[in-house]
């Protein structure tokens, strides 16, 4: 499996939404074999899961590191996975998460708490960010080569870049009408 891809589901997880299982089920539209599987019980503990791991995101944006792997842990604590060999021939074996019983929003969570964790191991605890931009409060996972990803899309990159542009025009007006 694509840890990456796990991880990044994490903040999604994060970002969305998920009042209701109508909302519940449009964030699983890509991966429909598992919309069938939704319940109001799932909805409860993934708004209990986005309340739990959004600090670990504001741990990472404030560069404490410890901070980052002491609460994935104690997430790994209270959320036990279940990996499992997967694959469609001898040369493909992955690991993925095991669903076989469990709820859907189990498996949600420990995809997203095991490539959270392997992002932490493999890339640093502080891949993981809040976004930089004013009045946005979404989280991301920073796969940059130089880790220096500030924004949670490309969208709030622009906005933030442009409102810098204009501050720094009105900045040069104002000094040249002194």
């Amino acid at each position: 499996m694509d840890f990456v891809g796990y991880a990044e589901r994490g903040a999604s997880l994060v970002n969305v939404s998920v009042e209701d299982a109508d909302e519940l089920r449009d964030y699983l539209s890509d991966r429909g074999w598992l919309v069938s599987r939704v319940t109001d019980r799932d909805v409860t503990a993934l708004r209990r899961f986005q309340r739990e791991l959004r600090p670990t995101f504001e741990a990472a944006s404030l560069g404490d590191e410890a901070a980052v792997v002491r609460q994935l842990n104690e997430l790994l604590d209270r959320h036990p996975i279940t990996p499992q060999i997967a694959g469609h021939d001898s040369q493909s074996w992955h690991l993925h998460v095991s669903n076989s019983s469990s709820t859907l929003a189990e498996l949600l969570i420990a995809e997203a708490l095991l490539g959270l964790a392997t992002v932490a191991c493999d890339l640093s605890p502080l891949r993981l960010g809040v976004c930089q931009a004013a009045g946005c409060e979404q989280v991301f996972v920073d796969t940059s080569p130089n880790q220096s990803r500030r924004y949670c899309s490309d969208r709030c990159s622009s906005r933030a870049n442009v409102a810098a542009y204009r501050a720094r025009r009105r900045a040069a007006a104002a000094a040249a009408s002194s």
